[in-house]
């Protein structure tokens, strides 16, 4: 992808507040912390595409798109490890995730399961695409041109996973449905965004 492709993450990604300029400073201040934190959140992104295909297993489209996803996110892992283990670094524990975790906050939990799904997907699509911008800002912020090399991948593959969230969504979901729920969504993640500290051990 170009990066022209990427100018504009309000337009592609929809959100609706950028990173903070700050964060990619913090970041490569503390880039141990950095490294252990994206670990964690793609073992978290192979474990909840799991748990979709487990609950959602009568969806013969999901099943089949998320798959594939399961071993890409648990490759990102890898990749990462291999990146901590090069560096003589510790995996270190999982954090609280309270991006995400604020995030739940959101989704339904009662209603038809179509709706709930929704959200789930919605979830996904929304973390996969803050994640992207996220790798973005690395990618062209960092001071290293291996890690901005390095983080670019990950911004690239990001992008993809979150078209294919909202693709699922509109699958199963009427699309309009989709969209209004969506905007609801981004301007959920806007509130977060204002609330939340500026930390720069930790993708999100």
């Amino acid at each position: 992808m170009s990066d022209g492709t990427f100018s504009g993450y309000k337009n592609i990604l929809g959100l609706q507040l950028p990173t903070d300029p700050r964060w990619v400073n913090l970041a490569e201040i503390s880039l141990a912390e950095i490294l252990t934190d994206h670990a964690w959140c793609e073992a978290k992104a192979a474990n909840t595409c799991i748990s979709l295909i487990q609950r959602y297993s009568d969806r013969e489209k999901l099943v089949e798109e998320l798959s594939p996803i399961v071993t890409e996110e648990w490759g990102h892992f890898r990749l990462v490890l291999a990146e901590i283990n090069k560096r003589k670094l510790k995996l270190g524990k999982q954090r609280k995730d309270e991006y995400v975790n604020a995030l739940l906050e959101f989704q339904r939990k009662g209603g038809h399961i179509d709706d709930r799904m929704l959200d789930q997907l919605l979830t996904m699509a929304l973390i996969e695409a803050r994640s992207c911008e996220r790798f973005k800002r690395l990618s062209e912020g960092l001071n290293d041109p291996y890690m901005q090399k390095f983080y670019r991948r990950f911004m690239e593959s990001e992008a993809g996973h979150y078209t294919l969230f909202i693709e699922l969504a509109e699958t199963y979901v009427d699309k309009e449905k989709v969209r209004r729920r969506w905007k609801e969504w981004l301007d959920y993640e806007s509130e977060i965004m204002t609330k939340l500290e500026v930390r720069g051990d930790r993708i999100h």
